[in-house]
């Protein structure tokens, strides 16, 4: 990997928060979610309408909430309600995306935050789905950031916690969910993940600086697909870098310490 002045948490970021279209909806956790609707908010979305499981609606966030509950999460809101309203807005069909990552995803953009090993003797217990599962089957888009890496990226997920496109194309149809809903992208440290619109499997959109092709493969546990409008992500700029060290993220609760 080539030397450059940001590290990959920030690089994740910085990339996440060119997702959105301004006017859109987004239910987010804390951490690195947070940090890129906060930074899209500020750089490329101003109407980009935020919520939190925890039930606020719209807030301005002053700083970066320390849980989905913090009171920070409140400040300036259009509304502070429940997570049963805010899981009925999903339901409702009022939000555009969501952000979520796992232990384990597969070509089909499935994700595992449950067990590693079989369920009932598990090798590794994560906490579970919280609210992943309602998320990813009730909102339009799912945005996905996590780490490249043959451990994660793998065919041999051991538990569906979250659905993506489950065996392919119309599966998510046949379980019961909502038409035209299912992952949108997969954000990593080397590459931007889409989907492919017939076989509904993981597709390499761009890469990232100092990265390859060869790279993004080696690092996954199944064959990828090349988009043909491949390219290669745009870096970090001064002006997201500068947003997100001095207001979005000041303590570095989430970025970590500075680029070397």
């Amino acid at each position: 990997m080539v030397d450059m002045e940001y590290n990959e948490m920030e690089l994740m970021i910085c990339v996440a928060s060119r997702v959105f279209e301004d006017g859109a909806s987004v239910s987010v956790g804390t951490g690195v979610p947070c940090a890129a609707a906060m930074l899209s908010q500020k750089l490329y979305a101003p109407n980009l309408l935020i919520t939190f499981e925890a039930g606020s609606v719209a807030p301005i966030l002053p700083s970066m909430p320390l849980s989905v509950g913090d009171s920070t999460t409140m400040s300036r809101a259009l509304q502070t309600t429940s997570t049963a309203d805010a899981m009925e807005m999903l339901q409702r069909g009022l939000i555009d995306y969501c952000f979520l990552g796992g232990a384990q995803i597969d070509m089909y953009g499935n994700l595992n935050s449950t067990v590693i090993g079989d369920y009932r003797k598990p090798k590794v217990r994560f906490p579970g789905s919280g609210g992943a599962n309602d998320f990813a089957s009730m909102s339009w888009r799912t945005i996905v950031v996590t780490p490249q890496s043959k451990r994660r990226f793998t065919n041999s997920i051991d538990f569906i916690t979250t659905p993506g496109y489950l065996t392919g194309p119309g599966a998510r149809e046949k379980a019961g969910l909502p038409r035209n809903t299912g992952p949108y992208r997969v954000i990593t440290n080397m590459a931007v993940l889409g989907f492919d619109d017939k076989t509904k499997r993981m597709m390499i959109e761009s890469v990232h600086p100092g990265y390859t092709i060869e790279d993004v493969q080696d690092n996954t546990g199944f064959e990828l697909l090349v988009s043909e409008h491949l390219k290669e992500t745009a870096p970090p700029t001064k002006e997201e870098l500068k947003i997100l060290r001095e207001e979005v993220d000041p303590f570095r609760a989430v970025i970590g310490k500075k680029a070397q």
